[in-house]
């Protein structure tokens, strides 16, 4: 059934792309038909210029999730405040949608590494996250959404699995969450773990977001590399997933190898098909 709408996201429960610069110009002057658009926060940072004049024009026809990939949330480094403060002009800027972060870590002793990196899932990792999740949210005055990476490695010593850290951050601190059906997939092939038991520990009324990616295979591994269509096995799990969470804004990345924009939006157009089947349900069984 629908969810309640959430402060913390106003995403249309529609299929979305992400919006990436080869492909600036092009939605500028032809805007494509999809429900929304993401952006990557960081690539927004500076004061003005044309990519800010860009997504305030995008802006304005749209709606607009603001995604970070480097606050860093999993690390025992300082929240940086700097980055909060950028975030939290850029947000009173453009007044997104959703605002979003990876649930993992990229830095240590002060250095960033250009990835990120998964989180040992213990009570004490678990209470750091939590701790600077709820920083990062007083800062901007606002929810923010936290995604579950994909990963090749697994830390020893464990306290609990990937699914039941995810789901505690949010029970904890009240955060949404952006379920990313992809890396679910990557982590089950890459760890041996059953995809569908991750989605059924995940609350129904934390899910606010869903990305949707393509995945290549490197020495036997999953790799998330945002460089493909996404696979049949990843769109039999949204299906899975659209059946429990019910219809959520849905989103098409494409990082690496970016195709046509005409390219894409068929992408978003199969995630819309699968999301008018849900609601088309949902309205069934509210009859």
């Amino acid at each position: 059934m629908y969810r309640p709408s959430s402060p913390a996201a106003n995403l249309p429960a529609a299929a979305g792309i992400g919006l990436r610069s080869p492909h600036h110009r092009q939605v500028l002057e032809a805007p494509p038909e999809v429900g929304w658009l993401e952006v990557h926060s960081e690539n927004f940072f500076g004061a003005g210029g044309e990519t800010l004049r860009v997504l305030e024009a995008v802006r304005a026809r749209y709606p607009v999730s603001l995604h970070g990939v480097g606050l860093s949330l999993g690390s025992n480094d300082e929240l940086s405040r700097r980055h909060l403060e950028k975030l939290k002009t850029l947000v009173e800027r453009i007044e997104p949608a959703a605002v979003s972060e990876h649930l993992c870590w990229s830095s240590v002793n002060g250095r960033f590494l250009n990835d990120l990196l998964p989180l040992p899932y213990t009570r004490e990792a678990l209470d750091t996250v939590c701790e600077r999740v709820e920083r990062a949210q007083d800062f901007l005055g606002r929810t923010i959404l936290v995604e579950n990476v994909s990963s090749y490695l697994r830390f020893a010593g464990a306290d609990m699995p990937e699914w039941e850290f995810v789901a505690g951050v949010a029970r904890r601190t009240g955060c949404g969450i952006l379920l990313d059906v992809n890396n679910i997939w990557v982590s089950a092939c890459n760890h041996g773990f059953d995809p569908l038991a991750y989605l059924a520990a995940i609350p129904v009324d934390r899910v606010w977001e869903i990305h949707l990616a393509g995945f290549e295979e490197e020495d036997g591994l999953l790799v998330d590399t945002h460089s493909r269509p996404v696979h049949e096995p990843v769109w039999n799990l949204y299906a899975h997933a659209l059946a429990r969470f019910g219809p959520v804004a849905t989103l098409i990345e494409w990082d690496n190898d970016i195709p046509t924009l005409d390219t894409l939006v068929r992408e978003a157009d199969k995630a819309e098909r699968l999301l008018a089947v849900t609601r088309e349900a949902c309205h069934a069984r509210a009859a």
